[in-house]
């Protein structure tokens, strides 16, 4: 990008509180046409303030705003739309029950004569949208809903990029690739690159620091609501990005695993579910943190809400064992059966009290309930133990979420009494993976549960799991980071188009051979 390139953004001075406290203090921010500036920081470092504000979601308490040197208000996201600042949030904003056609044209619809939506044409321009970015894999008749995040994260991207008023001149992005991987991210880098070439703003918010130092031409590190550093990726390195965002080195991000695989916690037997996986069995065992890697598509997330009893299957069982029950292990099969008289867990609820637990990939939509306090959240699995009759015995709920809120260091330390939604994304992490371990599971499944998390809370994920497994519990770790499956496992599944294709040991593989397995390119 040449530092000639006209000056596209310009935040000065932007302050924001909420009541007394200030969580912005004087921002100076500033971008220009081509650039992808990147906005690093931990988890409640004041990014996703910004990030509001720029969206017209949040107004400034001080401060201004320029758009190409012309001093702006955002009162609503339809100003900010209107002068040409698009934003990609972290969370999904689709609306599931609608197809993809639908979530991205809506309002804007081919019409024939007499009005009617013309959804022949509909279908054809989405389709049409979606290969001009890269994302032709995707049947634009398919409900939104019924995708997995992954793709429904390019659907949110392609939404920004074809509404109404032309390209953006400006473009947010939230954590972006937290759930791409393989030539997901590769089309997401070629999109953005291509953005830059016409001369759009990027800004790019991640805590994948390994990409911002290859993708950003300009880092900004923001901590406790202030700009502390402004550099260039030739001039820094991912250690010196996490001394800066935490005021103090990296140290160890991943635990030294001594594994010590004790007995079978979880057996899974020719499951399958058509369409979506085929012939999978494995076995998750005592002090074992299992990876499961896999592409966009490959059926990995849909495998464990299949073991967790939240979707069916057309075959296979799904067998726990080693219960707590007194007179040593048992064997506990779900009571559904598949139509070839297998047994399976016919709902959550029985996967539950047979001692398994799921973390699901999107903490918005289905590990938090966004309307209630985090002590209500957190206390929403033991709700049957903490009831007396129609009473609930708060004094127990109190002392459980308590403990939780200390073991986990969720914060703030009041956070208890407040709405989980004001959490910082890590924080609320943390309050999903309380919600489940008070259930006492003997087997721990986590879809993506580093998503959208600062290095920090992810040292800290991964410490607590390496705990977790040394105190006999069986883990599987499904992620789309390589970096992640290789270093926080002992051994890794790997999935291509709803088969198994490989199982490795973490410590003597690497990433390539994992990707090659994935994408099917091995020797």
């Amino acid at each position: 990008m040449s530092s000639t390139a006209r000056t596209a953004l310009e935040i000065r001075g932007v302050r924001k509180a909420y009541g007394s406290t200030e969580v912005l203090h004087g921002v100076d921010l500033t971008g220009r046409a081509g650039e992808v500036l990147a906005v690093v920081g931990a988890n409640g470092a004041g990014k996703s303030t910004l990030i509001k504000i720029l969206a017209g979601a949040e107004r400034m308490s001080a401060g201004e705003l320029r758009l190409d040197g012309e001093r702006v208000e955002l009162r609503s996201p339809h100003d900010a739309h209107a002068h040409g600042i698009r934003t990609v949030h972290q969370e999904l904003t689709l609306v599931p029950e609608l197809s993809v056609t639908e979530n991205l044209l809506m309002g804007h619809f081919p019409r024939r004569f007499g009005g009617l939506i013309d959804w022949r044409a509909a279908h054809a321009r989405a389709r049409e949208l979606l290969e001009s970015i890269g994302y032709g894999a995707i049947d634009p008749r398919t409900r939104a809903g019924r995708l997995t995040v992954a793709r429904q994260q390019m659907v949110e991207i392609a939404k920004a990029l074809v509404s109404e008023g032309g390209e953006p001149r400006i473009l947010v992005l939230d954590e972006p690739s937290a759930v791409l991987a393989g030539g997901d991210l590769e089309a997401l880098f070629t999109l953005i690159r291509r953005l830059q070439r016409r001369g759009v703003l990027i800004v790019y918010v991640s805590h994948r620091l390994a990409e911002v130092t290859e993708l950003a031409t300009s880092i900004v590190v923001i901590k406790d609501g202030r700009i502390v550093a402004e550099t260039v990726p030739e001039r820094t390195d991912e250690n010196e990005l996490i001394r800066l965002m935490a005021g103090r080195g990296p140290g160890r991000l991943y635990p030294t695993r001594r594994p010590d695989a004790g007995e079978p916690l979880l057996t899974v037997s020719g499951l399958h579910r058509p369409g979506e996986f085929r012939d999978i069995s494995f076995t998750l065992r005592a002090g074992e943190i299992t990876g499961l890697f896999g592409l966009v598509g490959s059926g990995r997330s849909e495998l464990a809400r299949c073991v967790f009893g939240a979707e069916p299957a057309h075959a296979g069982s799904v067998t726990a064992s080693g219960s707590m029950s007194e007179g040593g292990p048992t064997a506990t099969s779900g009571s559904g059966a598949t139509p070839d008289g297998a047994q399976l867990f016919r709902s959550p609820r029985e996967a539950i009290a047979a001692g398994l637990a799921l973390v699901t990939e999107d903490r918005k939509r289905t590990g938090l309930v966004l309307g209630l306090t985090t002590a209500e959240n957190i206390g929403l699995t033991t709700l049957r133990t903490t009831t007396r009759g129609p009473l609930l015995d708060t004094g127990r709920r109190r002392r459980e979420v308590t403990a939780m809120v200390e073991r986990l260091d969720i914060r703030p330390a009041h956070c208890a009494k407040l709405p989980v939604r004001t959490l910082s994304g890590g924080n609320q992490q943390k309050a999903v993976l309380a919600k489940w371990l008070l259930t006492g599971p003997r087997v721990l499944l986590l879809d993506e549960p580093t998503r959208g998390v600062d290095m920090a809370t992810r040292a800290e994920i991964y410490r607590m799991l390496d705990e977790l497994a040394r105190a006999g519990m069986a883990v599987l770790l499904i992620s789309s980071d390589l970096t992640e499956v290789l270093g926080a496992t002992d051994r890794v599944l790997v999935m291509r188009e709803g088969r198994l294709t490989a199982e490795l040991p973490s410590d003597r593989t690497t990433e390539d051979t994992v990707l090659a397995h994935a994408i099917g390119h091995t020797a």
